[in-house]
């Protein structure tokens, strides 16, 4: 299964469509951290936030990237469950390097600083903060972009659909409140969190509630694929 991951990834690589997501994502941090400095847990916060539709439209795309036949003979090769296994791991490691590349980018331009106050949080807090926002809004995205990919709907208008339903639903479901977030991943709640009190409760509390989501999602994603064929 090692093989197929290492072939999804250098499939993504090789025809230039890492490319794209790679830029949109350099463009939004660009954005975000060129109008001013902040904290690292408040960056790090808002980051994970607009990341998390680069995330997912990066996953459709390394998934949609194998052509159908050459899917069909890895379900072959390897099995059924293992194919679709590598093609969640290739997104995953994929996910993990934009994420490394985002919490290093706002030091090179400057967009962080440390500690004003007495009352701020310390560097080092600050940013293990962020490395945890990010990393809740990995599996979520990773799982919202299976669900988009060709293998999952079928169809692109489908998949462009269900891509820009679930980031757009993210953030007004997340902006909502208490009205129903549970139809969302957590990412709107983390960025308030990382910029506000951050409660061990309160961390363990969005902690689950990701991962109960990305479950849920990942559930979505095999039914689609087992009624795909």
């Amino acid at each position: 299964m090692s093989a197929l991951i290492r072939l999804r990834l250098a499939g993504f690589l090789r025809t230039g469509r890492a490319l794209a997501p790679l830029l949109a994502g350099l463009v939004v941090l660009g954005t975000l951290y060129g109008g001013g400095r902040a904290q690292p847990a408040e960056a790090y916060g808002v980051s994970a936030v607009v990341l998390f539709p680069v995330l997912a439209w990066q996953t459709k795309i390394l998934l949609d990237v194998e052509p159908d036949v050459q899917r069909r003979l890895a379900q072959v090769a390897v099995g059924v469950a293992r194919e679709r296994l590598a093609g969640l791991l290739a997104a995953g490691v994929a996910a993990l390097v934009a994420v490394a590349v985002a919490l290093v980018f706002p030091w090179l331009v400057g967009g962080v600083t440390g500690p004003v106050d007495p009352s701020d949080r310390s560097v080092p807090v600050g940013v293990a903060l962020g490395v945890w926002a990010h990393l809740l809004a990995v599996p979520a995205a990773v799982a919202l972009g299976a669900l988009a990919s060709r293998a999952s709907v079928g169809g692109a208008g489908y998949g462009v659909a269900v891509l820009a339903l679930g980031g757009v639903g993210a953030v007004v479901l997340g902006l909502a409140g208490s009205v129903v977030p549970w139809l969302a991943p957590p990412i709107m709640a983390t960025a308030r969190t990382t910029a506000g009190d951050a409660a061990a409760l309160t961390l363990l509390g969005l902690t689950a509630w990701a991962v109960a989501w990305s479950a849920a999602a990942f559930g979505g994603y095999l039914w689609r694929r087992r009624a795909q064929g």
